[in-house]
């Protein structure tokens, strides 16, 4: 998607794109890859992460296959707002983790000609809609879909099963604690009544 700028009017013309899917479904990886591309372009980037994601590293946004690129980490997301100054691109990782303003903030920001483009679980363990995502992919110009490989059978997983014995709605891990699944092995899993 090319950076664009109106050529009557030589305004920025900002938009929001949204990575969403399961975990270990390539969400971060895709988020890297398009943030590289727009710093290789010359493009002025600021990637931001929700503080408490500090599973691989503390200021850097990484993949499960260890890709990374440096970000920083802010406990909310009215923090962007003031940290996000000069910029043509904005990335936000692991948005579900936000709070409820995040979708403003991504608004605001693409109103201002800014390009923002977040990635992050579309649902929580229990298959609901995961926090600020459904709202930001119902305002995002662009919205991909990814999708993991269910590790019991094989199919395209859209399910973050937690295999951890725990209620918490936040709880960082990786395999250790998730696997990707998908629908029907997820419901065999939870023991969900089919009709």
């Amino acid at each position: 998607m090319p950076f664009l700028e109106n050529s009557i009017s030589g305004e920025r013309k900002g938009w929001i794109e949204v990575i969403a899917g399961s975990m270990f479904s390539g969400k971060t990886e895709e988020l890297i890859r398009r943030l590289k591309r727009a710093k290789y372009a010359k493009q002025r980037v600021e990637i931001f992460k929700p503080q408490i994601d500090t599973r691989y590293s503390e200021e850097e946004v990484v993949s499960h296959d260890a890709n990374s690129i440096l970000s920083t980490p802010v406990s909310s997301s009215g923090n962007i707002l003031l940290l996000a100054q000069n910029v043509d691109v904005i990335g936000i990782d692991e948005a579900q983790f936000f709070d409820m303003n995040l979708p403003n903030v991504c608004n605001q920001l693409a109103d201002m000609g800014v390009r923002v483009i977040v990635a992050g679980l579309d649902m929580d363990f229990k298959g609901k809609p995961f926090g600020p995502m459904p709202n930001l992919m119902a305002i995002a110009e662009y919205v991909t879909k990814v999708h993991a490989i269910c590790v019991h059978c094989g199919d395209l997983a859209q399910y973050s099963h937690r295999t951890a014995n725990t209620d918490k709605l936040v709880l960082l891990g990786e395999t250790d604690v998730y696997e990707p699944l998908c629908r029907l092995c997820y419901n065999k899993a939870t023991g969900k009544k089919l009709p």
